[in-house]
């Protein structure tokens, strides 16, 4: 370990994470006058490489966070028509099965499916399951999409921390994902079971907004969705306010074999690119 990830995994357990990220967020959401919104988006597109051309401009983004969220362009995406999808651009960091024991294991941890979905009766679904986990980072699209045709029935939001979730946060803060900000989103299918999707929050995440809640934050605990609302694989279910992680749970029966590595949201997860 160098000094330098040392020094910065002990910074990040002494900082005020929760209120930096909520005064982040509030600062990224002040109106900006259109002269200045190009320079800040245009410096933030050469730093971080991210790609415009596919991006839905209309003109001048009236603060940051619009730029952050900004929608794609028509026809920057195609969704494939296998049954599962990537629900997230970003790295497909890992994917595997959920233990008998419900748990599931990502880089070096190894998380209790109840812990991180926040309900022992959801989390047993899942027990021999499959999981995914897509990491966005600064460059990536910021929007959230269902990977399954189905109905969203209900979601459930789970306070908590907001550590880093980068190399750093998940090599040095214990049970990282379920100590983190998260919103569980349940949606039921005909072939496929329940499939839940979890967002998780991270350090300078302002908040998570939900699409059919117009882009606002659930209540903590469970809220169902009345009507439930009717998904096609790759309709936008949620919205990172700054980004942060996907996780997403699938009951035995669905093999994933999309391998680790880049994926943008609506490819396969059930073949290798």
């Amino acid at each position: 370990m160098s000094v330098t990830t040392y020094a910065a995994a002990q910074l990040i357990r002494v900082l005020p994470r929760v209120r930096l990220s909520n005064a982040v967020g509030r600062l990224c959401e002040r109106q900006l006058h259109p002269n200045v919104s190009k320079v800040v988006a245009l410096a933030y597109a050469k730093a971080y490489r991210v790609n415009m051309e596919e991006a839905h401009v209309e003109g001048p983004f009236a603060s940051f966070d619009a730029f952050f969220t900004r929608r794609l362009r028509h026809g920057a995406r195609s969704v494939s028509d296998d049954a599962v999808v990537s629900p997230a651009d970003g790295m497909l960091s890992c994917s595997g099965k959920v233990s008998d024991q419900c748990r599931l294991r990502v880089k070096e941890q190894s998380y209790a499916v109840t812990e991180l979905l926040g309900s022992t009766s959801d989390a047993e679904r899942y027990q021999n399951g499959s999981f995914i986990v897509v990491y966005l980072s600064p460059r990536d699209y910021h929007r959230v999409h269902t990977p399954v045709t189905g109905t969203l029935t209900s979601l459930r939001a789970i306070p908590g921390d907001l550590f880093p979730v980068n190399s750093i946060g998940e090599r040095y803060v214990q049970n990282l994902f379920v100590r983190n900000n998260r919103v569980a989103f349940h949606l039921e299918t005909e072939t496929l079971g329940r499939v839940t999707l979890v967002m998780v929050g991270a350090t300078i995440v302002g908040r998570i907004g939900v699409s059919a809640l117009d882009d606002q934050s659930p209540l903590p605990g469970l809220t169902r969705l009345t009507p439930p609302v009717a998904v096609e694989r790759g309709d936008e279910v949620g919205i990172f306010h700054l980004g942060s992680t996907v996780v997403a749970l699938f009951e035995p029966g669905v093999t994933l074999r999309r391998p680790p590595g880049p994926v943008k949201y609506g490819e396969t997860l059930l073949r290798e690119p």
